[in-house]
């Protein structure tokens, strides 16, 4: 088998359009986009995606969870195929860039072959998972997680927006839902580009990441439960502060997370406290701690730890804490293969790397479990990511689809 050689080139002019194009469906406030997963806007984006990848060719297919699978065909029918591509879906306040680089550079990867005619044996299958965010229907990574066995179908139905709005029904509403069994399909390998939505690269000076490792993860959903009460009457000895609480344990995951330098990270995000009145102190709060890190038992002690202390600080408070986890995946290792072929990948181009661990999570996290997987990653600006803000350069997206052309290639053979 032949290596790609190395004028091989994406077409980084139309990469950028496509995601200029893109970033016009479920435009932000401040100049990013939000386009959560099941809205009218995803479905919308996922219609122009289709209209995309019909045009270059490919066939496509939907499974029940509503992920999308454009597939260009490969000269060995017998081939597996190798799968590429991320997530479409975005934060309320997200960015242009975050799971859309990986859809369309691989899209692009596509469009390039054809324009240089080339062939493989495996087939090529462009991948848009649902809802890898999260943001809208708990946990992240649902669709990815239900192909890889980690998440019941039904279960995964029964998921409910802040409004009571079911997953599975929003998917029916905006004619998303397939009928192929989710996980039926068998891959070659899975190749996923993805901005760092961290600061290394760019303060590295490396054009490319190459993912070795995944951060596991843990959201832990607490609660913390005192006593609704008068701000102005109530004597404050005699307070049952829920708030007091939030404060104290928020602390408490921050003590921890440090415990476990450099590889642990730890904090509070989604938050809600109840009444939310002026004038009424705090009864109950609901939060969701976000621990993580690559080594598992660290992320197991940090779980533990905050188990152990966490009630005791409430008590002191007079208030009650119970916590369920809302999300959770253990630290994963890519491929051997994967990662080489990525990293052979940017020696051949001549773009500079480094190896890097993921510190976010991904639908090549789950699809780790059942099939060979990799990463690519780009730099972005200040690391910024989940935000409007959030920018890469074209050339940087550029560096991060040859890569991904290269890797993809060199796994999915091509035919002399």
């Amino acid at each position: 088998m032949s290596a790609p050689g190395k004028n091989l080139r994406i077409n980084a002019d139309r990469l950028w359009d496509a995601l200029m194009e893109m970033a016009k469906i479920g435009p932000g406030v401040a100049g990013g986009n939000n386009r959560q997963t099941l809205t009218d806007a995803d479905g919308e984006g996922r219609k122009l995606f289709q209209k995309w990848c019909e045009d270059a060719g490919m066939t496509m297919g939907v499974d029940k969870m509503g992920t999308m699978f454009a597939k260009r065909e490969g000269s060995d029918p017998d081939a597996l195929p190798v799968y590429v591509g991320s997530h479409l879906d975005t934060q309320p306040t997200g960015g242009k860039y975050d799971g859309v680089l990986g859809v369309l550079g691989a899209l692009e990867l596509v469009r390039s072959l054809n324009d240089l005619d080339i062939k493989t044996k495996h087939p090529i299958v462009v991948t848009n998972w649902t809802n890898e965010e999260g943001t809208r229907f708990a946990p992240a990574m649902l669709a990815s997680g239900v192909f890889a066995g980690m998440h019941e179908l039904d279960w995964a139905y029964d998921r409910e927006d802040a409004k009571g709005i079911k997953f599975g029904d929003e998917l029916k509403r905006i004619g998303w839902q397939g009928d192929e069994e989710v996980g039926a399909r068998k891959m070659h390998a899975f190749f996923e580009l993805h901005i760092e939505q961290g600061p290394i690269l760019e303060a590295e000076g490396k054009d490319i990441g190459v993912v070795t490792h995944g951060q596991g993860l843990r959201w832990i959903e607490c609660t913390i439960t005192g006593k609704e009460s008068h701000t102005g009457s109530t004597p404050m000895p005699m307070r049952k502060n829920a708030g007091r609480g939030l404060a104290q344990v928020t602390e408490l995951v921050h003590e921890i997370a440090m415990k476990y330098q450099p590889t642990a990270v730890g904090a509070i995000g989604h938050i809600d406290v109840y009444p939310n009145s002026r004038n009424v102190i705090p009864g109950k709060v609901v939060f969701t701690v976000d621990f993580r890190s690559p080594i598992l038992d660290s992320l197991t002690a940090m779980e533990q730890e905050l188990y152990d202390r966490a009630p005791g600080v409430c008590e002191a408070l007079g208030l009650t804490f119970k916590h369920t986890i809302s999300g959770q995946f253990d630290p994963p290792e890519f491929d051997k293969n994967c990662v080489s072929a990525v990293r052979n990948a940017a020696e051949r181009l001549g773009y500079s790397h480094m190896d890097i661990v993921s510190g976010a999570g991904h639908d090549a996290c789950w699809i780790n479990r059942v099939a060979p997987t990799a990463m690519v990653m780009c730099p972005c600006v200040d690391g910024l990511s989940h935000h409007e803000a959030e920018e890469i350069t074209k050339e940087w997206a550029a560096a991060g689809a040859d890569v991904l052309l290269h890797a993809v290639l060199e796994t999915a053979e091509i035919v002399e």
